[in-house]
């Protein structure tokens, strides 16, 4: 299995632009000086990834409370993301990253373990990004279900 190069705390975060659930389009130079929980998951509208998103819709309030913006991404077209948004009454931007070319600048694209089975595909991770622009935590493989609370609990919000 090829290892994924992975970001660690202190590095830069890579910049992006990319096009939103709304149609426009969203930089990580945008949030400069705010602090970002961008969210890497596979496929919009699948058990899991809606669990996720609508567990950090859920603690949307005491994220940006303590100054946090979320931010999910996936390879997902714009027009799904919308789906998505609308259905689960999400309330944070969803960006597409089609190429997959910030995932994979991220180290969240790449090969992974699925069921067994060694598969290409977008890996469940987490970024926290300073006001900087830089990585404070870069977690990677993390789970579907309770990943939020645990974040929460390291960011020290419960």
């Amino acid at each position: 299995m090829t290892e994924t190069p992975r970001l660690a705390p202190g590095d830069t975060a890579p910049e992006f632009a990319l096009p939103t659930d709304t149609g426009e389009t969203l930089t990580l130079k945008e949030l400069h000086g705010r602090k970002v929980v961008l969210y890497a998951y596979p496929a919009a509208m699948t058990p899991g990834c809606t669990k996720q998103a609508c567990d950090f819709r859920d603690s949307l309030a005491s994220l940006q409370a303590a100054g946090y913006e979320v931010v999910g991404i996936s390879p997902d077209k714009p027009a799904k993301l919308a789906q998505f948004r609308e259905r689960d009454a999400l309330t944070f931007p969803l960006v597409s990253d089609q190429d997959k070319a910030v995932l994979t600048a991220y180290g969240a694209y790449g090969e992974k373990q699925l069921y067994g089975k060694t598969v290409t595909g977008v890996i469940r991770s987490t970024f926290v990004i300073d006001e900087d622009g830089r990585i404070e935590r870069a977690l990677y493989n993390v789970k579907a279900t309770g990943h939020v609370a645990k974040l929460r609990k390291d960011l020290g919000l419960d």
